[in-house]
């Protein structure tokens, strides 16, 4: 797969790193990379991949015009360089049409970033976001091997082909225990996760996905299993999984757990926080989850604010009050951790997306405001970090944590980090 690629695409460089390689070299944000080493671009993956020679010639366009710069790299130095979007060739958007889809259910307004229905197998190597495998090329096939992408994160939801293929609403999805039979075969390490929709693929259908993932470990390396989220904009008709299927979800993977064990030196199947949360349950030990980081998918992130909260609880011991806010479903789990603490923890219900959805990430800055407006003044406001995922630091309603602190007349930090200075008119914690 040497030479140049097909598509003509261009990195737009966002920042230079003061001192790095990219800045000696004269490379401007504004500037526009085109190709390293005669080697065309199609996303950061390219950069890092032909950039990781030690003599470098990038082409550059600069104000319309081409540049040729020419460096010299020491041995893992890295070209400092950030851009303005990860892929340069445009995002690969999903074929598939699943009722449970949650971009599918944001409300209208949102920014775009939030309301694309990605399915773009480079962004599961680069931020580990879940891909479905179903519009990979044989170009795209090629070149996970030839670049060795991994690990990738594959939402597999069932393993029966048929079945998949109707929680995807997808009738030409590919069979994914081939695709992933065959990622194994390069050497790719994959986690796997399974989305349950109540009364669809759990129970038996569950047992048989588990089963046959199992048979492909330690390429798959893990499942995680979530329950579907629903917004109250869904239109489909889907539920949320009661109290008693919830349970029985519950025993039925932690009896799954029991049986590998002891065969792989795994428990191989995860459960995301939701699940214990939900009925009460005891969340698993950190040890539990075998020295995978699973957070991003709700898996373990209990256990691993657990272990470390006498940090949480060192920051939170010299203040004179203060409000910690959370979502609903944590919030117990925080209120034993600070328990004792001059700090008070306050749920804030979401009605933004529907109360159905609990966790803090989610919140928006409106949610928080309308929630705490009639509290009064008081010590600083500790607002969660997921909250503030979002271009620059704004929450998932275009708000700055400023802007927080200017509507309920009170000190904002984002964590237990108090800013470093007040905060200007507009801006976003550093």
């Amino acid at each position: 797969m040497h030479g140049s690629h097909e598509q003509s695409s261009a990195g737009l460089i966002s920042r230079v790193t003061p001192g790095g390689l990219g800045e000696r070299a004269g490379l401007r944000p504004g500037d526009e990379l085109l190709a390293i080493n005669g080697q065309r671009l199609r996303d950061e993956i390219d950069v890092r991949y032909y950039g990781a020679e030690p003599l470098l010639q990038l082409e550059v366009r600069r104000d319309g015009q081409p540049v040729l710069v020419e460096m010299e790299r020491r041995y893992e130095e890295p070209l400092g360089l950030a851009f303005a979007e990860p892929v340069f060739d445009g995002i690969r958007r999903c074929n598939n049409r699943c009722e449970f889809c949650f971009v599918a259910q944001m409300p209208p307004g949102l920014r775009p970033s939030l309301t694309i229905r990605d399915d773009d197998y480079r962004l599961s190597f680069l931020f580990g976001s879940y891909v479905t495998l179903t519009n990979l090329t044989e170009v795209d096939w090629a070149r996970i091997d030839e670049q060795h992408l991994s690990p990738l994160y594959v939402s597999v939801h069932a393993t029966d082909n048929g079945l998949r293929r109707e929680l995807l609403r997808n009738p030409r999805a590919p069979d994914v225990l081939e695709q992933l039979q065959r990622l194994a075969d390069m050497g790719i390490e994959v986690h796997t996760q399974i989305v349950l929709q109540p009364g669809v693929n759990g129970g038996e259908h569950l047992d048989r996905s588990i089963a046959d993932l199992a048979e492909l470990y330690p390429a798959v390396r893990s499942v995680s299993v979530v329950p579907l989220g629903l917004t109250k904009q869904h239109r489909f008709g889907c539920r949320l999984h009661s109290d008693a299927e919830m349970r029985e979800v519950v025993e039925r993977v932690t009896g799954w757990q029991g049986e590998l064990r002891p065969r792989l030196g795994a428990s191989f199947v995860y459960l995301s926080d939701e699940w214990y949360l939900g009925i009460g349950a005891a969340v698993p030990p950190l040890e539990a989850y075998d020295g995978l980081d699973l957070t991003e998918n709700g898996v373990g992130m209990v256990a691993s604010f657990q272990a470390e909260s006498e940090v949480l609880r060192s920051a939170l011991r010299g203040l004179d009050g203060g409000t910690l806010v959370t979502g609903e479903l944590i919030a117990p789990v925080l209120r034993e951790a600070v328990g004792g603490l001059p700090v008070t923890v306050v749920p804030v219900a979401n009605r933004f997306f529907g109360e159905s959805v609990t966790v803090a990430g989610l919140l928006t800055a409106e949610d928080v405001i309308a929630a705490l407006e009639d509290r009064g003044p008081g010590g600083p406001l500790l607002l969660p970090p997921a909250m503030f995922g979002g271009p620059e630091g704004q929450s998932l309603d275009e708000l700055w944590p400023s802007d927080l602190a200017r509507a309920l007349g009170r000190p904002v930090w984002v964590g237990t980090t108090p800013p470093a200075e007040p905060l200007a008119e507009g801006e976003a914690l550093p």
